[in-house]
């Protein structure tokens, strides 16, 4: 059902797009309203599809991702700033909107950040790099400061 939505979606923004050039007066011409509404509408059908994909992720691995539903909500947010006409809302509404949007952006930062930490210490190049590292400095805890010394001068 969401495919047939997002392919009506589509064929919506096409039949707008053919109607602000082809057939309305004046032809040709997108005004600053008609290009913020067409944004507005494909922007939907961007949702529609990170929609599609969280459905699909979820019935494939049966575990909500949270880094995608964040990404969808940051979109949908997005859609709603690009459109929004500011002589409709007072401070606070905007004020709050605000809120949400760096409120997701922080949680998407964080959630995104979070995976990079975990395979940083589950890199077993990293691992052996370690081992390396702590053999190197056994080594060198076994010379005498003479022979340290030595290699100091050497480098």
């Amino acid at each position: 059902m969401m495919v047939v939505l997002i392919v009506m979606g589509v064929i919506d923004v096409g039949w707008e797009i053919t109607q602000k050039l082809f057939i309305k007066e004046p032809r040709f011409v997108l005004t600053v309203t008609d290009l913020l509404k067409l944004f507005g509408a494909f922007m939907v059908i961007l949702i529609a599809i990170e929609i599609f994909i969280n459905i699909t992720v979820y019935l494939r691995e049966e575990v909500i991702h949270v880094k995608i539903v964040i990404a969808t909500a940051l979109m949908a947010i997005a859609r709603k700033i690009i459109i929004l006409d500011m002589q409709k809302y007072d401070a606070w509404q905007v004020a709050a909107l605000a809120a949400v949007f760096f409120a997701s952006a922080i949680a998407y930062w964080y959630v995104h950040r979070i995976p990079v930490e975990e395979l940083a210490t589950d890199d077993p190049y990293k691992e052996k790099s370690k081992a390396k590292i702590s053999d190197n400095a056994e080594a060198n805890t076994e010379k005498s400061p003479e022979t340290m010394a030595a290699s100091q001068e050497a480098k």
